[in-house]
């Protein structure tokens, strides 16, 4: 194929970005559709996007488009599962944002559909392809850092607003889901057995009683010895913070950064510099390369860089998180089976 059709699955602030990516940043790709159920949300941002861009407010018939070879689904998250196996039902390669389920029937039933239908499945980890990340990966790999035995993982978004629209437990499912899988990422082929959680909303205390959490921090044991941290909050006042640490038994790494560039200021008020503030720009990069990935996965038929089994892993500590909260106790992690320890 010359150029590879997408239809976009979600015209909000993720599925924009995505949209204008594959229409203006990736050259293999072309923008053929966009379906927003919310009326004139797809027809706006094809018309912001570029001209002879469809749009739909029946996802559904999007994806029955016979032009269309992959699909980007940017929904809001407890559609994904649903949205993933329509679009594997009709034949559509399929890229998923974070996460690819909310179960782990759903989770199953997913992988369990792309199989059948033989299509490519990426989700939307995007620290698999932010260089610092990606870098530490290949040399714990070969074994630059011996064997990895503490890892830690942070994310920290600028600033919490209306908490009213957040979900229950997304501090898990939706945030602390690309912590998981960073960790599950810079320890190669380590299983997690324990997990323990403990949040709070200390950002909006207000809310708690309505199910916000806004703070938390997890402890993972792994099957090769590993203790890993993973972090959030919701209001981290100085910039939008994501970075990562593995000490190993021959050295250490560090990873991610909060720093608009790399330009320091030195005045008489003393040493500072700028801050990122959104997720898209600190991750710009990160973002559109997982599309490039996924574009080239599809029109050359090699294997996803984030798959599904990779999404029901992460998954499955998120899972364990939960439980782990309702029972104040650590959750042991077998076979797929949490048990209360």
């Amino acid at each position: 194929m010359s150029q590879l059709n997408v239809g976009l699955l979600g015209a909000g602030r993720m599925g924009a970005f995505h949209g204008e990516s594959i229409a203006k940043r990736i050259p293999e790709a072309n923008l053929y559709a966009i379906a927003d159920p919310f009326p004139g949300a797809a027809e706006g941002l094809a018309d912001k996007l570029g001209t002879n861009i469809k749009a739909y407010t029946e996802p559904l018939e999007m994806m029955k488009d016979p032009n269309i070879d992959a699909v980007i689904i940017a929904s809001p998250a407890r559609t994904h599962a649903n949205n993933v196996i329509a679009a594997a039902q009709n034949g559509k390669a399929i890229f998923c944002e974070k996460p690819m389920a909310i179960t782990l029937e759903e989770a199953d039933r997913v992988l369990q559909v792309v199989q059948e239908m033989k299509v490519l499945l990426q989700v939307g980890f995007n620290r698999r392809f932010a260089k610092g990340f990606r870098n530490a990966h290949d040399e714990i790999v070969t074994g630059k850092i011996g064997t990895p035995q503490l890892l830690r993982s942070i994310t920290r978004d600028p600033g919490l607003g209306d908490p009213t629209p957040i979900p229950q437990w997304t501090i898990f499912l939706e945030t602390l889901i690309h912590d998981f899988d960073a960790l599950l990422y810079l320890n190669p082929n380590a299983k997690p057995i324990e997990v323990f959680a403990v949040a709070d909303a200390l950002v909006r205390p207000d809310f708690k009683d309505k199910g916000l959490l806004d703070t938390a921090v997890v402890t993972i044991k792994f099957d090769n010895g590993a203790i890993a941290t993973a972090e959030a909050s919701f209001q981290a006042v100085y910039g939008y913070d994501v970075r990562g640490e593995v000490f190993g038994s021959e050295g250490m790494m560090q990873m991610g950064s909060i720093r608009e560039s790399s330009m320091t200021r030195y005045t008489k008020e003393g040493v500072s510099y700028d801050t990122c503030r959104y997720d898209q720009d600190l991750l710009f990069d990160a973002y559109v390369d997982e599309l490039k990935s996924f574009v080239d996965a599809v029109k050359n038929n090699k294997p996803t860089y984030a798959t599904g089994e990779d999404a029901r892993s992460a998954l499955l500590i998120a899972l364990a998180c939960i439980e782990s909260y309702k029972t104040n106790r650590p959750i042991k992690v077998e076979n797929g089976i949490l048990t209360v320890v």
